[in-house]
């Protein structure tokens, strides 16, 4: 089945709903952003990555993972011969918590329309969640990042990849970024075994409105 937008398509799409992040005033985030984040990176990319929230940098920047974590995530994605342009880059939502806090229920409940169509727009093959949070929260599992990286879970005929959030291997060293590094690598062999065998799974952006309620649904922002 093909896509029924165009790639065009999907970055006026995309376009669009960063203006309606940038506008949004629909938690209490808003009050204290320099202004919102809403992504970073290729509307027809194969995977995705997915963060908790912006911090300071990207706060300021209007980009995510722009700081010392960004800058490491940057490195590892080049030594698995990816680039930044060529994958997509978004958080759970698009304002900075109060000193890094983890997003509040009520915060992702007002931002989950954005991550969702982000998700059903991009249609990747490969979501890789980055830390604790955003693990949990998209595979609606209490098993910690430790116990969870380093595998495949399938999620609506595609996959998700955990792995760490590259701030944690800034504080633990050489042997984190080992681990993300092996993580990255396992996302693009997933992505390249998928393309080897050609599986058309229905595309994301062809199911509408049900699959953006299965969707957030799986990410346990309806709960």
């Amino acid at each position: 089945m093909e896509r029924i937008l165009t790639p065009s398509e999907i970055r006026e799409r995309l376009k669009v709903l960063a203006s309606q992040a940038a506008e949004c005033t629909a938690c209490r985030l808003h009050e204290g952003r320099t202004q919102a984040v809403f992504a970073d990176g290729s509307a027809e990319a194969d995977l995705m990555l997915i963060g908790e929230g912006p911090g300071n940098h990207e706060d300021r920047q209007g980009l995510p993972f722009v700081g010392r974590a960004g800058q490491l995530l940057d490195r590892l994605l080049g030594q698995v011969g990816l680039e930044r342009h060529q994958v997509y880059i978004a958080n759970v939502v698009k304002c900075r918590p109060p000193n890094n806090r983890d997003p509040r229920p009520d915060e992702i409940e007002a931002c989950k329309h954005f991550l969702v169509d982000q998700l059903r727009l991009i249609d990747p093959k490969v979501v890789m969640t980055m830390g604790n949070f955003a693990t949990k929260l998209l595979l609606k599992t209490s098993v910690g990042i430790t116990r969870t990286r380093g595998q495949v879970y399938p999620w609506w005929g595609r996959v998700v990849v955990p792995t760490f959030h590259p701030a944690a291997a800034l504080r633990s060293g050489p042997a984190m970024e080992d681990l993300i590094r092996s993580d990255l690598e396992l996302a693009v062999q997933t992505i390249q075994e998928q393309r080897a065998a050609d599986p058309q799974p229905e595309p994301l952006s062809d199911i509408g409105e049900a699959l953006q309620e299965e969707v957030a649904g799986q990410l346990g922002l309806f709960e």
